[in-house]
């Protein structure tokens, strides 16, 4: 978005995407020279939010490799149109953040789609994924939200998930099965915001997935209707998700799960540099505090 400048809101608005029109030309004209997957281009809910969606890729290190690489590359081309591209999860208080969801199907051995169902709600070995996901994500949400900032973006009603569940085309919940053919039947990951470290949250979404298949793991019957309004009755025995940033940390401290995971030494180094972060973001003095309490204490 401009330097300085807040746009109206106007989810999924052509308009928006004709005013930035050489931009994204730019950034497809870009993509298709290195090689990356760029599909569709839309606005989304906050000012200057937009959606680029990479295509499949059967390889998983591949895929996150273009991820990265296609945040290097819309970053430069903002800038050379004098513009700002940021992968803050929440960047103003009044409006949307930004999620990073990943998508996942699992393949048998020559090749096919192991999730494809005519079942909308897939096969069972996807809801066994989907069980193991929901099982380890309070555990897990460090990773998917690594920052102090990440936590701003959770609020109800926002497109950002507040509780464990999955269902079937249904935005409001936190696993996501889309709509589409049989043979596309995949979840949608929404708990990341677009700050996430992308290795870190594919192998953890990829060790919950087999975690939940590994033990025949059932999620439960999904939500229907609007998720942010679902009852307990109905997301009974999920786990909570961590308010805080240092609830999250603690709960990954002791997770068993993500030892195993992502790996004792791996985890030993994460929890660390996390540990240094939330203690310099918490001694930070901020212009709310200085607006609350320095003339009136």
């Amino acid at each position: 978005m401009p330097r300085g400048q807040r746009e109206q809101i106007e989810a999924y608005s052509l308009s928006r995407l004709d005013a930035l029109a050489p931009v994204f030309r730019e950034v497809l004209d870009a993509a298709t020279a290195q090689g990356l997957s760029a599909g569709t281009v839309m606005s989304e809910y906050a000012p200057g939010q937009f959606e680029i969606t990479l295509q499949h890729r059967d390889d998983v290190l591949a895929a996150v490799d273009e991820a990265l690489q296609f945040k290097r590359l819309i970053k430069g081309v903002a800038a050379r149109h004098g513009l700002i591209a940021s992968f803050m999860a929440k960047p103003f208080t009044d409006r949307a953040g930004s999620g990073a969801h990943l998508h996942l199907s699992l393949a048998d051995a020559a090749g096919r789609n192991a999730c494809a169902s005519d079942d909308p709600a897939g096969t069972p070995l996807l809801r066994q994924a989907i069980a193991g996901m929901m099982a380890t994500a309070g555990e897990s949400f460090l990773v998917f939200a690594p920052n102090g900032n990440s936590y701003r973006r959770f609020q109800r009603e926002s497109y950002a998930p507040v509780a464990v569940s999955w269902g079937v085309n249904n935005r409001s919940v936190s696993l996501r099965i889309p709509a589409g053919p049989p043979a596309s039947r995949h979840v949608e990951h929404r708990f990341s915001g677009a700050d996430v470290n992308l290795y870190v949250a594919a192998a953890t979404v990829l060790a919950a997935a087999a975690h939940g298949i590994e033990r025949e793991f059932d999620p439960g019957p999904p939500v229907e209707g609007n998720g942010y309004a679902a009852t307990p009755a109905s997301t009974a025995g999920a786990p909570v998700l961590p308010a805080t940033w240092h609830e999250s940390l603690e709960r990954a401290r002791a997770s068993a799960f993500l030892r195993e995971g992502l790996g004792e030494g791996f985890l030993k180094v994460f929890l660390a540099i996390k540990q240094q972060e939330l203690a310099r973001f918490e001694a930070e003095v901020t212009e709310t505090d200085r607006a609350w309490y320095l003339e009136k204490m």
